[in-house]
This record gives structure tokens, C-alpha cells and sequence, in this order.
């Protein structure tokens, strides 16, 4: 089992109107210094965020969450910022900004398998939450939440 390493995270929102404020989380981002990883994984749910926003252009929220991706692994064709060494992209894409994508501040964690725990992120932190169920206490539910 490879040994656990730091590693630093953010989860990425949409903000369609920002002078609203209100968003809807639609990504993360998990990087290592260590090991030099760096991933970002994306999910646009359109009927979340046309509740907040019913004129927001799903379209270019894919655009920009593209991008977002395309410099976090780096690619050739995503301009200066994803020729950057990846720490000084990550920083660049967790800076603070006012746009329809924003980042929550980064967090700090240790694991062992940085794309697991990508994959765990969106799980936990960008798809919806189960539906719960009639008989389903809230014990039951932090119960079957703390096992997975």
C-alpha cells in the first residue's frame, strides 16, 4: 500500500448570477506537491442550475469547466496559465475571482490514491444527496453516510 500523501483540494461552483451569491457546487479539484498530481473532475447538473439562474447557458458553463480541466492536466492548446508549473496552477485556479466559476477555499487532506479520492469528492461533495427514503431516520442516514 503506498503511503498517504498531502494533498490539497477545492470544490468548484458555479455562480450564475454573482450578485446573487448563490451557487451550486459542479466540481473539484485535487492536487499533490509531492507527487505532482494534479485533476480536476466536473458534473453539470442543467435542472440545479437552471433553478438558480432559469436563463443560465449550460453551454458555457461546459466551456469553462473544458478549460478548467484542459489546464489542469496541462494541455497544449489551453494557453500560458497550463504551461505553468501544476502548483502554480492550482493556485491560479483556486484564486479568489468574481465569475460564473468560482472555487471554495482549498482544504487540506492525506490520502493514498489521489484519483480515488477525486472520484470521492464529486461523490460527496458535488452529486446530489440520496433521496431519503419514508421510514429513513436521520441517525439511519448519518449511520449509512459515515460507512460509505
Amino acid at each position: 500500500m503506498p503511503a498517504a500523501e498531502l494533498f490539497d483540494y477545492a470544490i468548484v461552483r458555479v455562480v450564475p448570477r454573482v450578485e446573487r451569491g448563490e451557487f451550486i457546487n459542479v466540481g473539484a479539484i485535487v492536487s499533490c506537491q509531492r507527487t505532482g498530481y494534479l485533476a480536476a473532475a466536473a458534473e453539470l447538473d442543467e435542472a440545479r442550475l437552471h433553478a438558480l439562474d432559469p436563463w443560465a447557458d449550460p453551454a458555457l458553463v461546459r466551456r469553462h469547466l473544458a478549460a478548467l480541466q484542459a489546464i489542469c492536466a496541462g494541455a497544449p492548446g489551453a494557453g500560458p496559465i497550463a504551461q505553468l508549473p501544476h502548483r502554480a496552477r492550482f493556485h491560479w485556479l483556486t484564486a479568489r475571482r468574481s465569475s460564473i466559476l468560482q472555487t471554495s477555499p482549498v482544504h487540506t487532506g492525506r490520502c493514498d490514491d489521489m484519483a480515488a479520492m477525486l472520484a470521492h469528492l464529486m461523490q460527496r461533495m458535488v452529486r446530489p444527496l440520496p433521496l431519503r427514503g419514508a421510514h429513513e431516520t436521520r441517525e439511519a442516514h448519518q449511520t449509512r453516510e459515515a460507512v460509505a
